[in-house]
């Protein structure tokens, strides 16, 4: 028997009613709330009071600054020189994603800009990221169209129907009027691949290092590449390599307790009061299983605030938490792979269906053992075959989504050098979602035969 105080689904029902009939019209005389209502409405109360601490990008103060003690000295070492108008070291800060590369460079020359005006000295900061950058081309334009945006000009050159030579003169014209010395920042600088035998990173770390060498720029040029890879200069050609030549800081993951620390050096991006006590340690402990990745963890905190508001409660709880992780794997991995392309779901499927059956989950995929089982799921469901440079394509264009990592690597001297491929997590859950898929889903019923295929081209592959 229902207890009396329980509100039955009919008593729901009759409330909703009755309060829709006692509703008093809106501005425009109809019972229905305008968008401008909608968005005052309770819209000063959230949970934050300045949301912008728990953005993953926002360029915080030093003191916030957790567990890194000894890459930031470093930093300071190697920039301090700029103070003198001398030229500091290239630096190459390599290790995991969400370790502090970003934050302590970007940090590091936020104060050196200040203390450069001081003295009189215009020092320039241009930061890329190249993580969405397909040419050298194109990554040259953005540096030019950077530099145009922080002094206030025209970029002067148009994007396409110029050569990059031209380009480049243009970036030089800038820095030379408007700079006394400048630093590149070249965020996730080991995915700037290009289109041609030599990697694009490679020429342009060559130009940019050298160009104030030769002159080229006046004034004192220093660049500081930041990437995930600890093998990177590994695929650097000599030439460049020689050029560049830089200064090495590592970063290690974040261990969980400087996760937390990270966290609560945050926590006055919300109201007081307006955590609970396990909110931090369980954050924290998500962001410690994504191999100790601060950045995934401030999202989630921001997000599980986020949800908070959008439930229109005054206090973040573990609840939110929990429910914001699992909207975080489910969207990111669902969400982007329901909206792809049938050539990409079979460059995922193909892909993933290596790692899985040979073993490789967590390691690697050679893009040629990748290829070769792609045309054979291509074959059996009759679909278009692309070449292989377009299978590449596709599947590097997945980092996009943090769903696949992509690396060059070389088989050593003569053997050329192919792209590798990897996931993050385990990629059992993305075959069984491509194959729900009624476009793929033959592909289910050939899983032993499948399974033999990717063996075997692995095993062709490691053998040649």
């Amino acid at each position: 028997m229902p207890d009396d105080d329980m509100e039955t689904p009919d008593d729901a029902l009759s409330d909703s009613i009755e309060g829709t009939a006692a509703d008093p019209p809106t501005a425009d005389g109809s019972g229905q709330k305008t968008i401008r209502e909608l968005l005052e409405e309770d819209s000063g109360k959230s949970v934050f009071v300045n949301r912008n601490l728990v953005e993953p990008d926002t360029i915080i103060d030093e003191e916030r600054i957790v567990g890194r003690d000894d890459q930031l000295q470093a930093v300071v070492a190697y920039l301090k020189p700029a103070l003198r108008d001398e030229r500091p070291p290239n630096m190459l800060l390599y290790g995991p994603s969400g370790t502090g590369k970003s934050l302590i460079v970007n940090a590091v020359c936020g104060q050196i800009v200040e203390l450069c005006e001081s003295q009189d000295i215009n020092f320039g900061v241009i930061s890329l990221n190249c993580q969405p950058i397909t040419t050298l081309d194109r990554a040259v334009y953005k540096l030019v169209e950077t530099v145009a945006k922080d002094v206030g000009v025209k970029t002067g050159v148009p994007a396409t129907g110029v050569s990059t030579e031209q380009k480049y003169e243009r970036l030089y014209d800038l820095i030379n009027t408007y700079y006394d010395s400048v630093i590149f920042i070249l965020d996730e600088i080991d995915l700037l691949v290009g289109r041609e035998d030599e990697p694009a990173y490679s020429k342009l770390l060559y130009q940019l290092s050298r160009a104030g060498k030769t002159d080229t720029i006046h004034g004192t040029v220093s660049v500081a590449a930041l990437t995930n890879d600890p093998k990177f200069m590994e695929n650097v050609d000599g030439r460049s390599e020689s050029s560049f030549n830089p200064e090495d800081i590592p970063f290690s993951d974040y261990d969980a307790n400087q996760l937390r620390e990270i966290l609560e050096h945050r926590r006055d991006a919300f109201r007081a009061g307006a955590l609970s006590d396990d909110v931090i340690p369980l954050v924290a402990a998500f962001a410690a299983q994504s191999h100790g990745d601060a950045r995934k963890g401030i999202d989630l905190f921001r997000k599980a605030g986020d949800l908070a508001d959008r439930q229109n409660d005054e206090m973040v709880t573990e609840s939110h938490v929990r429910d914001s992780q699992d909207e975080v794997d489910k969207d990111r991995m669902l969400t982007q792979i329901e909206g792809l392309s049938t050539q990409k779901k079979i460059s995922l499927y193909a892909t993933a269906a290596v790692a899985v059956h040979t073993a490789h989950a967590t390691t690697s995929v050679p893009s040629p053992v990748g290829y070769q089982v792609y045309k054979w799921i291509t074959e059996l469901l009759d679909a278009d075959q692309m070449t292989r440079e377009t299978y590449i394509k596709y599947v590097k264009e997945l980092n996009t989504y943090g769903i696949v990592d992509a690396e060059r690597k070389s088989r050593g001297r003569g053997q050329g050098m192919h792209m590798e491929f990897s996931f993050s997590d385990n990629p059992q859950p993305i075959l069984d979602l491509l194959a729900e898929d009624s476009r793929l889903s033959a592909i289910a019923d050939e899983t032993d035969h499948l399974k033999t295929i990717a063996q075997t081209k692995m095993q062709r592959f490691k053998s040649s």
